[in-house]
């Protein structure tokens, strides 16, 4: 990769993670248009900087989790049923689903359609979202931790697929937005961990140190930016725009794909 290559994958890295449409799928089709091949050390980069995109997340949010451990609790809980599917799925994940256009692209689309129809009974008064986070059951986290492990499957979106889930249960927008964050950390650097602990050492060098602490760096920064963002914005907007950009983006995939 150059240093160019390496720098749009750092922004759309921090860009994308916290918004639910699939950083997953926007890295992979990255690398894509900028036809950079997917060796090992690509594929560390990918995971590794996503642990920047976390850190914003504890800079913004670590007061308010010490304020309530009953928070960080339901999110190590949620995690479990994730961690347990993704080191299951993982080499089907890794091998099958990640080079499979037809698969992101539905993924893309599906989630799209469902942001619209959540978005649908809201307006016509069928779903009230009105509850918190501090209202959350222990058997309710361990369905979105389920339901965040569905989301190994790129195009999905692993905090679409947590906001949406959410807001089917009747939660807030911004809540559940703000849990899909905190549970983003423990899932981010599992996988982080995971990569490195299975990644062959030899293709770690010093160059590919220094681009991942770089990436990571800038990831945070505008991972920062967005989170503030996306909280401000849900307060007062729907997820309408994000289905709608979603299934135009699936279609486009879908028809660059049967052009191939």
């Amino acid at each position: 990769m150059t240093f160019i290559h390496v720098l749009i994958l750092w922004v759309v890295e921090g860009i994308t993670e916290f918004l639910p449409i699939s950083s997953t799928a926007h890295l992979i089709l990255t690398t894509s248009f900028l036809k950079i091949h997917q060796t090992d050390q690509v594929a560390l980069f990918q995971i590794v900087i996503q642990c920047g995109a976390i850190l914003a997340v504890v800079a913004l949010f670590w007061k308010k989790i010490q304020e309530n451990p009953e928070i960080f609790k339901k999110v190590c809980v949620a995690f479990l049923p994730t961690a347990l599917m993704g080191y299951i799925f993982h080499s089907i994940v890794k091998t099958v689903l990640f080079e499979s256009t037809f698969i992101i692209s539905l993924a893309l689309i599906i989630v799209g359609i469902l942001f619209l129809v959540i978005e649908w009974l809201i307006v016509k008064g069928l779903l009230k979202n009105n509850r918190d986070i501090s209202s959350l059951t222990y058997s309710e986290v361990l369905l979105i931790g389920i339901i965040q492990g569905i989301a190994i499957i790129p195009g999905i979106s692993r905090a679409g697929a947590v906001i949406i889930g959410m807001m089917a249960m009747k939660f807030k927008r911004t809540d559940s937005a703000l849990f899909s964050f905190l549970l983003a950390v423990p899932t981010i650097a599992a996988a982080s961990l995971f990569e490195l602990i299975n990644i062959n050492q030899s293709l770690i060098t010093g160059s590919l140190i220094t681009s991942l602490i770089i990436g990571s760096i800038v990831a945070c920064i505008s991972a920062l930016l967005v989170v503030k963002w996306l909280i401000k914005y849900l307060q007062n907007h729907s997820l309408i725009y994000f289905g709608i950009y979603r299934i135009i983006l699936g279609i486009l995939l879908l028809l660059i794909g049967s052009g191939n």
